[in-house]
This record gives C-alpha cells, sequence and structure tokens, in this order.
C-alpha cells in the first residue's frame, strides 16, 4: 500500500551488512547512518553461475546471515551487497594480492567490463518481514595504463581489497574513461536501486534519513 500524502513516513532503523568503507559512505553521503554489522558468510562460489548468479546468491546470504544477529526494537532495514567485475563472461572478485593485481590490470587496460552488484533488503516491522533482491549492471571502460602506472597502482594496496581491482572514488578514478550506468553501483551500492527496492515492499525512503527515528519519537 503507497504511503498516504502528508503522513510521516514510518521510521526505520538500517543495518549495513558489509564491511565495505564505500558502501558506509555512500548511505552515509545520502543521509542515511546505519549500524554496521559484517556477516563473516562463506563467499565461495558455486560452479557454473553467472556474475548476476553469484552476487545475488551472496548478498542474500550476508543479509540473512546478519539477520539471526540484530538486537534492534523497531522497524529495521538490513541492506547486504555483493559485487564482481564480469570481463567477457570472466568473473574477478578482489585480487587480494600485489601480483594479482598488476596482472588483472594488463588484462583490463583498454578495455571494458560490466560491474555487477547484487542487492539484498530485508524489512522487519509490525506488519510482516519483507525481502528483495535484484542486480545492478554498470559497464566501465578503463584507460590503456602504462606498465608503470599499473605496477605503481598495485603498491598503493588498494586494487587488492575491491572488486575488479578498481576503485571509482579512490585512487583509481584516473583510470577510468567512461561509465554506462548508475555510477553509484561501482562504488558497490546502487542507490536509485535500493530506493526502487524499498518502494517495492512498502518502505518510503526518507524514512532511513538520520533523524527520522528522532522525529518519529516527538
Amino acid at each position: 500500500m503507497p504511503s498516504v500524502p502528508g503522513r510521516r513516513a514510518t521510521a526505520y532503523h538500517v543495518v549495513l551488512a558489509s564491511r565495505s568503507p564505500a558502501r558506509l559512505t555512500s548511505l552515509q553521503h545520502a543521509g542515511i547512518d546505519p549500524q554496521v554489522i559484517v556477516s563473516g558468510a562463506d563467499e565461495s562460489r558455486v560452479g557454473g553461475e553467472t556474475a548476476a548468479e553469484l552476487t545475488s546468491r551472496l548478498a542474500e546470504l550476508k543479509g540473512e546471515s546478519v539477520l539471526a544477529r540484530i538486537r534492534i526494537d523497531g522497524p529495521t532495514v538490513v541492506l547486504s551487497c555483493d559485487s564482481v567485475l564480469d570481463l567477457d563472461g570472466r568473473i574477478l572478485g578482489k585480487p587480494h594480492t600485489e601480483e594479482a593485481a598488476r596482472q588483472w590490470w594488463y588484462r583490463l587496460r583498454g578495455r571494458s567490463g560490466v560491474l555487477v552488484t547484487g542487492h539484498h533488503v530485508i524489512v522487519l516491522d509490525e506488519r510482516s518481514v519483507r525481502r528483495a533482491t535484484r542486480v545492478g549492471s554498470t559497464t566501465v571502460t578503463f584507460a590503456d595504463l602504462t606498465d608503470d602506472e599499473i605496477a605503481a597502482y598495485a603498491a598503493t594496496g588498494e586494487p587488492q581489497r575491491v572488486a575488479g581491482a578498481f576503485t571509482l572514488d579512490g585512487l583509481g578514478g584516473p583510470f577510468i574513461t567512461r561509465i554506462v550506468g548508475d555510477p553509484h553501483n561501482v562504488t558497490g551500492l546502487s542507490l536509485p536501486l535500493l530506493r526502487q527496492m524499498l518502494l517495492d515492499v512498502d518502505v518510503a525512503w526518507e524514512g532511513l534519513w538520520r533523524g527520522s527515528l528522532r522525529g518519529s519519537a516527538e
């Protein structure tokens, strides 16, 4: 049921089931201050999964594993995500090592890939427990980096820690020449997609803004 015009939106606690600083920052910049609870879920891959299937499954796994640990009274939204880069059908998660980051960038430079992010939300309120899962995809084109640039970037340690071995909002930003789709999705959390998912389960976006809980108690 859509919200009634003029009526204050229900205020929700927000739990982010992710250790990603970029996802936390995106939410904070959008006026949302979530509680962070890292899932610790097993992120092993299953053979034959597409990027969309993998990220959807892992996003759901992370969110559901955190759900059992929540100790919050009142309406709550749990948000979890997972991201990978699809490079011509090859799924690239996090390289973890400097050498792997270098090798990945030798393949990435001058080419385009699709950053795929699975999103899962769980809503708990007085009416019910509701869930939604959707996937965002953004095409990213990489600059034709020199070997020296690749070595220098890998040495910073940044690409080892992120999906696809690059960032849009960090040291890797100058190495991205074109984005087709939602840039928020590249940083690990599509805010427009999340808003639509919440609307689908009857949660107003403004109910997540900082101060909304305080205002609902007044």
